[in-house]
Parts: C-alpha cells; structure tokens; sequence
C-alpha cells in the first residue's frame, strides 16, 4: 500500500472465523488470506478498477499439500485449516457479485473444488476453474494451482456435476523445467532485488530467507485468469 501497488485499504489480522459479516459492509474489494497481496497486485496489473467490487480468497493449502509430509502429511477436510466453509458463510450473507480463488491443484482430489463449487451454485453463482502453471507464462518452476471463479449476476449451472476419472500419465508434460530457482538463487545471499513474488523458491528459502514471497498466488499467472473473467463478466 506505501508504495501504491495495491488500493488502500484495512489490514485485518484476526482468522477468518472471527470476522462477521456485517463488518464487511462498506468495502468495495474483500481479499481473505491475503498474505503478500497478490490478488490485489493481479487484479490491477489486469486493468480491473480499484472501485469495482470483488472478493478473493486463497484458502489454506496445507490440509491438501504435499508440502504438509514434515508435519503428519494432508488431512483433507478433517484438517482445522480447511477454512472454506468460514469463507463460504460470508460469501452467502454478503453476496459479492465477483469472488476470486486459488488453491493447490492437488486439492481436487480431496474433493475441495466439488464441495467450494457445490456451495457456491447453491447460492446462486456460476461457477468456472482452470489448473494453471506459472511455467506457461514463461516462469522456470510448474507451480500448478487451481484458480476459480464465481460469478452471482450470471445463472449458474443446474448442479455441479464432479469429475468421476481423470487420466494420469507418468511422464513429464514438458522435457525439462529449467532451473527451479529460477532467477531467485540470489535471495539466498541476501539479495532480493530481483526477486518476483512466488519465484519458485524452497519451502526453507520461502519461510527463513524470502519472508514468504514464495507462498503466495502468483500475480502474473491470476493476472491471465482474471483478464480472461473480465471478457466473460464485462
């Protein structure tokens, strides 16, 4: 906010669970688990209003990440951190015309989408998600992450209907991913002047080095996904 790249705004700190709607009256952009901002930093680099209203949210991963293995592994819904449901109640008391999401893209499996999607038609809203890689903008890491969207002034589908089977392939989609630090191998010295948020950095490099740039959306590839709601959602 000090450096103008994202709207002004409050910064609430409390969990989700303590947060009542009614508090939420008045705000034109709500951006749950926010983090480093990267959904507001997309929704600008994608030429989306400051004064035009939108939620985003990007749940905890950990209860369906592989990156939980060091701390008993994923426990799907049955985790305390599946925080969807507390973000779906304000969803269905406030209705924001346009809400924005992420989440691991291993969450499927889980049935996390099913169950967000599922809630979300029952209240109204169309529902849309595309599994995105950061490599397909040209980033040197996949990074695959589900991004949804949902939207209360189009007529929603009758019934979400989940995937029964999906192929699995053992093979790589592409030869090689390059370098998986990408240009971000410097933060470990100390210099991070170059460094682009969600650079592809270690879990250690993320939480001792980067300060957490590495685990977050990243703006680039929710920059894409939003130009493409903006052509459907005018």
């Amino acid at each position: 906010m000090a450096a103008g790249l994202i709207p002004e705004g409050y910064v609430d700190e409390r969990s989700i669970k303590d947060v009542r709607a009614d508090e939420l009256i008045g705000y034109g952009q709500c951006h749950f688990f926010a983090g480093i901002g990267g959904w507001p930093l997309a929704l600008r680099m994608a030429g989306w209003p400051d004064d035009r209203e939108v939620w985003s949210g990007s749940c905890p991963c950990q209860p369906y990440s592989v990156a939980s293995v060091a701390h008993g592994g994923a426990q799907g819904q049955s985790d305390s951190r599946h925080l969807w449901p507390s973000f779906c109640d304000l969803i269905r008391k406030r209705k924001p015309p346009i809400v924005l999401g992420e989440q691991v893209a291993s969450a499927i499996g889980w049935g996390w989408w099913d169950e967000a999607a599922l809630d979300l038609e029952g209240e109204g809203y169309a529902c849309g998600a595309a599994v995105l890689r950061a490599d397909f903008l040209g980033a040197e890491h996949q990074r695959k992450r589900l991004l949804w969207v949902a939207d209360a002034r189009s007529q929603g589908r009758e019934g979400h209907q989940p995937i029964n089977g999906i192929s699995l392939t053992t093979s790589a989609p592409f030869p090689e991913y390059g370098d998986p630090l990408a240009d971000a191998r410097r933060a470990m010295d100390g210099d991070y002047s170059d460094l682009l948020h969600c650079d592809g950095l270690s879990v250690q490099l993320e939480r001792y080095a980067a300060h957490g740039y590495g685990n977050a959306v990243v703006p680039q590839v929710a920059k894409a996904f939003i130009e493409a709601v903006m052509e459907t959602t005018p």
